[in-house]
Order: C-alpha cells, then sequence, then structure tokens
C-alpha cells in the first residue's frame, strides 16, 4: 500500500484531522515537533487577523503509543480555534452568493450545484493545510534518521527581493487592502541516490514532486533546479558534469538538474522552487456576479492576509517531506524503522 495520509476538516469547523497511513513502527514522534511546525506555518511578515486567535496544537488521537509510532494509521488533530469561540461552521454564518475572482468560488458552485459559497471555501481555504503540516511533519521526523535536512526560503515577493523593499511592499498592499505573492525555494540536502523511477509517468519522482506541491492552495508554477532557465542556454553549458573522487565517491561540481535526472533523485541536493500567485481574498473587492441572482456585485470579502508566501514554503516543505519518505520507504521498505535504516545502510554498502 505504501504512505499515505489524507486530511479532513472545514476552515470554521470544528478541527482539521490527518491520518497518515504507513510509517513505520519504532519511530519516535514528539508532539512538541509538530507544533513547532505548525506554529512556523503561521510566521511571516503579511499575516492577518486571523493568526492573531490561531494557537494550533496537534493532539495525536491513535497511532502512537509511549511516544513511538505503532505501524498503524496515525491520526492528529488539530481544534479550529474559530469554532471554539463560537464561529462554528453552521447556520449562524452568513451565505455568501458574491464568488471571489481568483479563488475556488465559481467552479466550486457551479460544480456541485451550490447557491452557498460558503459550500466551497471552507474546504477551499488554506486553513486544510495545517493537516498536511502535520501529517508532514511526521514525515520529516523519519527522514531526520537518514540525516535529510529539508528547509525552505522566500526570494522574491511582489517583484521585490531585499528584506527592507519587500516589507514596503507588503505594508503598501495592507494599506491598499491589497495582497502580493512572491517565490519561495525548498532544498532537501543528503537525499540519497535512486529515489523515484524512469521507468513510467507516475513514478517519476519529479512529476511527484511538482504534482503535490502545485496542490498547495496558491501555487502556480513549479521548476527543479534551473528551472526555466534552461530555455535560455545550450546543453554544453547546462549539464552537471559528473566526477569521481576517492573520498567523495561520484561528484559535481554544478547541479543545474536540481537533484533530479530522468525522474530520480542523483544525489545532489533537491532544489525546487515554486510561484505563489496573490491571495484571492481581497478587502478592496473586485468585480464579480452574485450566482444566485445572476447581478453584478463586489466579490466577498472574507477575512484573509496580505502575504503567505512564507507560511507556504513551510507547507511545502512537508509535502517534500511527504513524498520523500513516500519514496524512501518505497525503495527500502520496513515494518519498523529498525528494518528500514538496516535495509538503507545495506544499499549504501
Amino acid at each position: 500500500m505504501g504512505l499515505r495520509f489524507l486530511t479532513a476538516g472545514e476552515s470554521h469547523g470544528k478541527c482539521i484531522l490527518a491520518i497518515l497511513e504507513g510509517m513505520p513502527a519504532g519511530l519516535k514522534i514528539e508532539t512538541s515537533k509538530i507544533n513547532s511546525e505548525l506554529k512556523r506555518r503561521q510566521q511571516g511578515y503579511g499575516r492577518g487577523e486571523r493568526m492573531k486567535i490561531e494557537e494550533d496544537k496537534a493532539e495525536i488521537l491513535s497511532g502512537i503509543r509511549k511516544g513511538l509510532s505503532l505501524g498503524s494509521p496515525i491520526a492528529i488533530k488539530i481544534d479550529n480555534q474559530d469554532y471554539l469561540i463560537g464561529a462554528e461552521i453552521s447556520d449562524k454564518l452568513p451565505v455568501i452568493t458574491a464568488v471571489r475572482p481568483g479563488h475556488a468560488d465559481f467552479a466550486g458552485a457551479m460544480k456541485y450545484g451550490f447557491n452557498d459559497i460558503r459550500n466551497v471555501l471552507e474546504r477551499a481555504s488554506a486553513r486544510e493545510t495545517v493537516g498536511r503540516v502535520a501529517a508532514g511533519t511526521v514525515c520529516k521526523i523519519f527522514l531526520d534518521e537518514f540525516d535529510i535536512d529539508i528547509t525552505s526560503r522566500v526570494l522574491v515577493v511582489g517583484g521585490k527581493t531585499t528584506e527592507r523593499e519587500i516589507k514596503e511592499e507588503i505594508d503598501a498592499a495592507t494599506r491598499d487592502k491589497d495582497t502580493v505573492g512572491g517565490i519561495f525555494e525548498v532544498v532537501a540536502k543528503k537525499v540519497p541516490v535512486g529515489l523515484g523511477s524512469h521507468v513510467h509517468y507516475d513514478r517519476r519522482l519529479c512529476g511527484i514532486l511538482a504534482g503535490s506541491l502545485m496542490s498547495i492552495p496558491g501555487i502556480k508554477s513549479v521548476e527543479i533546479g534551473l528551472g526555466l532557465g534552461f530555455a535560455k542556454e545550450r546543453g554544453s553549458s547546462v549539464q552537471d558534469i559528473i566526477f569521481y573522487d576517492g573520498k567523495k565517491g561520484f561528484n559535481r561540481k554544478s547541479n543545474n538538474a536540481g537533484g533530479i535526472e530522468g525522474g530520480m533523485t542523483n544525489g545532489q541536493p533537491l532544489i525546487i522552487r515554486c510561484c505563489m500567485k496573490p491571495i484571492s481574498s481581497l478587502g478592496n473587492p473586485l468585480d464579480s456576479v452574485d450566482i444566485v441572482s445572476k447581478k453584478p456585485v463586489k466579490a466577498a470579502v472574507v477575512r484573509s492576509d496580505t502575504c503567505v508566501v512564507w507560511a507556504a514554503g513551510v507547507i511545502a516543505e512537508n509535502a517534500v517531506a511527504f513524498e520523500l519518505a513516500k519514496a524512501m520507504l518505497e525503495k527500502f521498505g520496513g515494518d519498523s524503522i529498525k528494518e528500514t535504516k538496516r535495509n538503507f545502510l545495506a544499499a549504501k554498502a
């Protein structure tokens, strides 16, 4: 079956629930590490009012005993503070019929035949990503057993690249009740050679990672390594020449491929960049249409942030962690962490 996860829950529902299945037994999992990642997801310049009320805390419901994974499904619950203070998803929340351009509102309402786009936005909300981060953190803990480290950094926000310019751009957008997007980079180091496969389209790790990252709300493009830069160069200048050193083994002097060749990891750091569009929920709403009356209206105004590029980077780290953990288990197997590590070490010998 392999490693897999599901999430459940709505933005104003009782909680977000993540279920991770396929993690080997015997992995030490500390709730504090999950909470630390959840806190990172809430940070970053340009966050809005919701981050002032949400204090995400994970509660492990199953799959762990005495701090160790059991090999059974791991269920993690994160309560929604909105629900706890009385703003639960119910008839108390107003019906919304003015769709927001750029959001899931219109397509979702048309697809399911809804006259209230709240039925769409509650699940389409990026609030769902707390479940991905919770599941991904367990995968990060697993990867740490193999010294695989995953980080992210913001490169561009609103077309600006320096910290001062970025903050000024976010402040200006906040004053205008507007939003800004940007570009972030995820790097995974010490990834072993041979994760993924070249033999079929759905087993190529580059495609798997791109699909996972594109599913994060607001992500509009993904590039690996040099990415779009390949279009400007000749082949002789962008291929990563291979060397062999008696101490280091096979090595490269460049990493334009971003750690993946032919759908498989090649031992170089995995480098992925994602572009996130500006958030669709605007304080100064755009022209739109009421899906019930069909009359022109201003789009609905929903509590939101000005910029979430830093948070998106954290979510992406955990999305990458899940896919790498899944690929590791596909290659090395093991019902227990001891068995997986034994197989890993044997493959390196």
